[in-house]
């Protein structure tokens, strides 16, 4: 997918929220690898939180996060298996306008080539709530690496060709 260089990088402000019932800011493996590429792709984290595997308390970070002028992407990490509490997806969901089916689609598709059959188990989801984005990935570092680096990182890039999810943000709220 080619990048065209002749057209302008526009950098986005990303909130960075990972969901679990035991990290903290000094293990959030996920987290920090997302921080890491986020930063070297030229975007800028403007908030990050920690929550625990509940709906409500989901809701309530992803609501904030909306709610700041200055974060137009939410990246979530944790929370998308099968288990009991396991519930960020039915959180994401409670918040957006629309989905976007075909980022879990395709998360799936490009996982399987990590981990096989495995990737089954996830329930990595995205979708629009009131004109931000939200991207909902597992909580393992290697998926959130599979989820920057086969579609995060071109699709939140400006200058990505035919399409870019960038170029459609001032269109959101329409």
């Amino acid at each position: 997918m080619p990048i065209d260089e002749s057209r302008t990088f526009i950098p986005v402000n990303i909130g960075l929220l990972t969901i679990s019932d035991t990290r903290t800011p000094a293990d959030d493996r996920s987290g920090d690898a997302l921080l890491e590429r986020m930063t070297v792709a030229g975007h800028r984290m403007t908030t990050r939180a920690i929550v625990k595997d509940e709906v409500d308390a989901i809701v309530e970070a992803l609501s904030d996060m909306i709610e700041q002028p200055l974060v137009d992407v939410i990246i979530t990490t944790g929370g998308t298996g099968v288990t009991g509490r396991d519930v960020t997806p039915e959180a994401v969901e409670a918040v957006c306008d629309k989905m976007i089916p075909g980022f879990g689609e395709l998360f799936r598709w490009l996982s399987f080539q990590s981990i096989g059959t495995s990737t089954i188990q996830s329930r990595a989801c995205a979708g629009v709530a009131r004109g931000t984005y939200i991207f909902a990935l597992p909580g393992s570092p290697g998926a959130v690496k599979d989820a920057w680096d086969g579609i995060l990182l071109t699709q939140l890039d400006s200058r990505h060709r035919p399409c870019n999810f960038i170029e459609m943000m001032p269109r959101l709220r329409e």
